[in-house]
Order: structure tokens, then C-alpha cells, then sequence
């Protein structure tokens, strides 16, 4: 059986016009294997999409061609893939090597794209080299041969696969005489080996080498008549590789986009860096979001007792009946609720409290000085209260912030007698009390700044009783006896239908704010990443037009469109990965040096950047990286060779 049979094979190209233009007529041929065939002809008389089709790179003919009695002409697009990887070595007039490529790397792309072991494509790639004379000129690169060095490489590269038919296309057309002889012996010593060898020429002189001559004319074959015979060589006894079905994994695919990416490196870090800046931006705004919160948070829990549980009651079960004037959010315990609250397992003790925020009904003098006040709230034993100036509070002593002393105008207000009018349930309760101590500012900033003043909640409840009102307390504090149950407590009084402390809600409230902004922030800064979307869409659209003989050289020696769209694909996932990177490390630098400046003026962290935020960042730089590279990839991958080998 003939390893190649052409059975009315035809070809037409369409016109702009609608009509039809026929390149072959039809076209009968039979070759058997160790024949070097020469195809002559001028240019127009289809010699080249005769050996289009051969080679696989066209699919679109009539008639049949049959390789080993089977029809290519019926394969699907997978098996054209393995046709190409397994059958068919090509030989270019233009060498079509891979510029980034070393002599060795280029020989070994079709194992590459095959998946093969790393060593076996070195060992293969180096048989190869040291047939054809270029032992020792594996790691250059192309620009670093001559012409017939470089043609050598790319018949190295067209037997790598041990293909059974070799299809050279002027293999000589750029050479000098010299040179020539020298490829022509390697190309007659492989026919010798036992491949069918066509080779496309103009040359006579190539002709006359050739054990076969057909000549072409206007889409037909007008000659087909024997060369020179040449004395068959001893057969290579080694045993053939076996066919490579394997596809290109993913792994593959990333090595081979980083050797294409340095070829283009300092483009590449600058579009890794310019990613970068909208990934930085956002990671930085969390990161500064994250730091605020830790720092209530932390100053929270510094100054809370981790055995107190704060219960509140929630508004709707309000047994207060204030009026306009009196305090807001007054919610107050009936005896009924203290008592439930008391008898919960593992409570050791309960102390009860008042808190709430005024509208301009309480105020604090002094002689003529008054300071209006926001907040009145009272002590707790079990808490720990960071003071800038004086001490503790006791009995019938208040404590007082930053505000109400700037407000009071008094350089030295510890020890003074202060009277504190506030007003509750349309009652308004005056206490004649003495300063002991003045919150910190860092403290005091809890509160927001609001003017407060805090005492003792027996002191109010004297006071009130004074006015005949039996005061209620609006928060209860539960003591527990381990920190693990009061996590427990937790739980069991908001399952009971109440609330957490006011501080707490507050610094809940205060954070949900402060999440919205920050998202907000952030999301402003995340129109960059748009702007890095497009950068990184140019950017590989750019590289598929400069690479777009490269990509018509992977199809002729098998690469499907998958494995094309897996190496630019991976490509823009490194281009993400990098700019994730890059964009961590900003992140982290910024972190550093503005945390040393902040906390060398104000004594604390505010730039606090999460492993969260670090995958999210290099996550999302990786996403938007690979959405962008799926368009230039498509373009790629649906190039047609034949077009391709034919870009200058």
C-alpha cells in the first residue's frame, strides 16, 4: 500500500465577487515510502496548496487524500491535530524558528506541546541536533546561526516527531550554493531512511537530486517521471517513538508563556505594574479600614472586663414613658427582667446601670460655666477606665472627658465641684458631685467626642429618690464566672430577646459605617482595574499579531486551538499573578513606612493588611488578567496556518 495516495483532489479559492477560482483540477498521485519527490512548477500553479492539504493545514477540498489508506479529508479537527503532530515534518523556505526560543527549545516545541517528560525532549532534541551538525549549537538562538544552520535546525525540528512524510517547502529557495549541497545531503539521506520526502522547488538543481520529478501546471500534474536512483542506506534500527496523543497541560502551557514572556520583558513587568495600582489601592483601602477597626475593637475589649456581659433592653420593650425632652433611647428593666437575668446559670453577680444620650437637657456647671451634655452614663466596678488626670471616682464623685472640660474652660477642673442637671422620665434631677479624674483622649474618643460625664449609678438612684422616682436601670451587667461562659451569655440573652451593651452597638454601628466607606473607597479605586483590563486586552492583542507566524508554525506541527489558547491564556494569568504580586508587596512597603510614622505621632497601627485581602487582591488581579487574555486568546487560537506561515 502507497503511504500517500491523491485521488481527484481539488481546490478553489472564492473570489470577492461571489465566483470561484480553481487551484487544483484534480490531482492523481501515488507515493511510496523512502522517495524524494521533487514538485516543480511557477508560482500560481498550486504547488504549495497541494502541499497544504498534504500537510494537513487545509481542509477544505474535494477528492480524497489517503495516508496509510486513510482519508484525511473526513478527519475531524482533533485528528488533523495528531495527523500533524504524528504524520507530517515541515520544512520552510523562511526556517519559521521561534526567535525567543533556544536552537534546542525550538526543536523540542512539538514534544513540548505533546506534554512529553523534559528529559526525553532533551535527549530527542539532541539526537536530532547531532544528526544534522549542530551539537554544539544547541543553546543559541536563531539569530546567532546562518541561514543553513538555521534550516538545519528546522529539519531537526521536522523529524523530532519521526514523522513518515516529510513536506519541505523551498527548502534551498535562501541559500547559497555551498549550503545548499549541504541540506539537500541531509534531506536525500532521510529519503534514504525509509520517510517520503516532497519537496517544493523552482530549483533543477534540487530536481535533479530527487528520485522522482512532477511537474504542475494550471492545477495539474503534466509530468510525473522518474529522478535519479539512489542505492537505499541502511534503515535506522532504532525503535520509532511512539505516537504522542498527549495534549498540552496546564503546566506545559506556563513554562512555555514564560519563555515567550522574556522575550517582550520589560513590557510585560510594566503592565504587571501598572495592574498593580488598582489591586495596591484597593487592598490598601481595606487594609486601612481593617486597622480602624482592630483599634476600637482593641481599645474596646483593653478597657471591658472579659468576665462582664452588658445587657440591654431592646426599644420596643420599653417601659419608659418620656416625653419629648427626656432622654433618647430610654429602655428601662423591670424588677421582673433583673430577676431573670439573674437567675441565669453561671451569673455571679449583676450590677445595673444608666446610659443613655440627651438632647439638650443635661449639663454640667461650674460658678457661671456650663457644658452641655450629649451623654450621662454610670460606672462599673468591673470595668477599667484609662484616665489622663486625677483617679478613680467613689461615692458622690463623677468622672468627666475631654469635652466637657474644654467646654467648662478649666485648666485644672479635677477636684472641683461640678452640678449635674440631667432630666429623666420629665424629671429633672440635679446632683452637686465632684470631679476625681478626666478620661483620656484615647478613651474618650469612644464616645465620639461627644461631651459625657459618668458616675455612679446609686448616686443617680439617691438622687432620684430625692425627687420621689424609683430609678430603673437601662443596662444590666452580668459578671460570669469564666470567660468561656460569658461567650455563652451571650448568645442566651439575645436568644432571651435582649441586646448587647450601647457601647457595643455603637462600635457595631460605627463599623457597618465605616465598611460601607471603605468599600466605597475601594471600589472607586477599582475603576483602575478596568483601566488594567484594557492595558493587559492591548497588550496580548498586540502579541498575537507579532507572533502570528509562531502560532502558524505550532498548528504545522500539531498544536490544537486549545493549546494555543492555553499558552496565551496562561500568559495573561502570569501577567495577573505578577501584578497581584507586585501590587502585595506596594501594599505591604506602604504598610510598613506609613504604620512607622503613625505610630511614632499617635502611638498605634492603622494599616493592618489581612492574608484575606492578600489572596482576594491576587485573586482578583489574576480574574480580571485572565478575562482579558480569553479575547486575544480566541484570536489565537482561530488563526488560520496557512495565512499565518505566510505573515512577514
Amino acid at each position: 500500500m502507497p503511504v500517500l495516495s491523491l485521488k481527484h483532489v481539488k481546490k478553489s479559492y472564492r473570489l470577492g465577487d461571489g465566483s470561484e477560482f480553481p487551484v487544483l483540477k484534480g490531482i492523481d498521485a501515488e507515493f511510496e515510502k523512502g522517495e524524494l519527490v521533487s514538485i516543480i512548477g511557477e508560482s500560481g500553479s498550486g504547488k504549495s496548496t497541494l502541499m497544504n492539504i498534504i500537510g494537513g493545514l487545509d481542509s477544505k477540498f474535494e477528492g480524497e487524500v489517503l495516508v496509510n489508506g486513510k482519508n484525511i479529508g473526513a478527519f475531524t479537527e482533533k485528528e488533523l491535530d495528531i495527523y500533524r503532530k504524528n504524520k507530517i515534518g515541515f520544512i520552510f523556505q523562511s526556517f519559521n524558528l521561534v526567535p525567543h526560543l533556544t536552537v534546542l527549545d525550538n526543536v523540542a516545541l512539538a514534544l513540548t506541546l505533546s506534554n512529553v517528560k523534559r528529559s526525553e525532549q532533551i535527549a530527542r532534541a539532541e539526537k536530532m541536533l547531532e544528526k544534522v551538525g549542530l551539537k554544539d549549537h544547541m543553546r543559541k538562538k536563531p539569530n546567532q546561526l546562518s541561514g543553513g544552520q538555521m534550516q538545519r535546525v528546522a529539519i531537526a525540528r521536522a523529524l523530532i516527531s519521526d514523522p513518515e512524510i516529510i513536506v519541505a517547502d523551498e527548502p534551498t529557495g535562501s541559500l547559497d550554493a555551498q549550503t545548499t549541497q549541504q541540506i539537500l545531503d541531509i534531506i536525500t539521506q532521510i529519503a534514504r531512511e525509509g520517510k517520503l520526502v516532497l519537496v517544493v522547488t523552482h530549483s533543477e538543481h534540487v530536481a535533479e537530486r530527487s528520485s522522482r520529478v512532477i511537474r504542475i501546471a494550471d492545477g495539474q500534474i503534466v509530468e510525473d517521471n522518474p529522478g535519479i536512483a539512489f542505492p537505499p542506506a541502511e534503515a535506522d534500527t532504532a525503535k520509532p517513538p511512539a505516537e504522542i496523543n498527549k495534549r498540552l497541560s496546564f503546566t506545559g502551557a506556563v513554562k512555555l508563556a514564560l519563555k515567550n514572556m522574556k522575550e517582550k520583558k520589560t513590557r510585560n513587568i510594566l503592565v504587571a505594574v501598572g495592574a498593580s495600582i488598582g489591586i495596591m489601592s484597593i487592598m490598601l483601602m481595606l487594609s486601612i479600614g481593617n486597622g480602624i477597626k482592630t483599634y476600637i475593637r482593641d481599645t474596646m475589649d483593653s478597657l471591658a472586663n472579659p468576665l462582664a456581659v452588658e445587657v440591654t433592653m431592646p426599644k420596643e420593650e420599653s417601659n419608659s414613658a418620656a416625653g419629648p425632652q427626656a432622654f433618647l433611647s430610654n429602655t428601662y428593666f423591670a424588677q421582673e427582667d433583673i430577676d431573670k437575668l439573674s437567675g441565669l446559670e453561671y451569673v455571679t453577680a449583676v450590677e445595673e446601670h444608666f446610659s443613655a444620650f440627651s438632647m439638650g437637657t443635661a449639663v454640667a456647671s461650674v460658678d457661671d460655666r456650663q457644658a452641655p451634655l450629649i451623654m450621662v452614663s454610670t460606672l462599673s466596678q468591673y470595668n477599667t477606665y484609662d484616665l489622663a488626670e486625677g483617679t478613680m471616682a467613689k461615692q458622690n464623685e463623677i468622672i468627666i472627658n475631654q469635652a466637657v472640660k474644654e467646654d467648662l474652660g478649666m485648666e485644672e477642673i479635677v477636684g472641683k465641684t461640678v452640678t449635674v442637671t440631667v432630666q429623666v422620665d420629665n424629671r429633672q434631677i440635679v446632683i452637686d458631685t465632684v470631679v476625681s479624674g478626666v478620661l483620656s483622649e484615647e478613651t474618650a474618643s469612644m464616645s465620639g467626642g461627644m461631651s459625657q460625664v459618668l458616675l455612679y449609678y446609686d448616686d443617680l438612684k439617691y438622687a432620684c429618690a430625692q425627687q420621689d422616682y424609683n430609678l430603673m436601670p437601662t443596662g444590666i451587667t452580668l459578671i460570669s464566672d469564666t470567660q468561656e461562659h460569658a461567650d455563652n451569655l451571650k448568645n442566651t440573652i439575645t436568644d432571651m430577646g435582649y441586646s448587647g451593651s450601647m457601647q457595643e452597638t455603637m462600635v457595631e454601628t460605627f463599623t457597618t459605617m465605616l465598611d460601607l466607606f471603605t468599600g466605597l473607597l475601594a471600589g472607586i479605586a477599582g475603576i483602575s482595574l478596568v483601566v488594567s483590563a484594557i492595558m493587559i486586552l492591548v497588550v496580548l492583542y498586540i502579541s498575537v499579531v507579532e507572533r502570528t507566524r509562531e502560532i502558524g508554525v505550532m498548528k504545522a506541527i500539531g498544536a490544537r486551538r486549545k493549546d494555543i489558547r492555553r499558552i496565551f491564556i496562561s500568559e495573561s494569568f502570569i501577567l495577573g499573578l505578577a501584578g497581584g504580586l507586585v501590587a502585595t508587596a506596594i501594599t505591604f512597603l506602604i504598610m510598613v513606612i506609613g504604620n512607622a510614622v503613625i505610630h511614632s505621632h499617635f502611638g498605634v497601627n492603622m494599616i493592618l493588611i489581612s492574608p484575606y485581602y492578600v489572596l482576594f487582591g491576587i485573586g482578583i488581579s489574576i480574574l480580571i488578567s485572565v478575562l482579558s487574555g480569553t479575547l486575544p486568546a480566541a484570536k489565537a487560537a482561530k488563526l488560520d496556518p496557512v495565512e499565518s506561515l505566510r505573515r512577514d
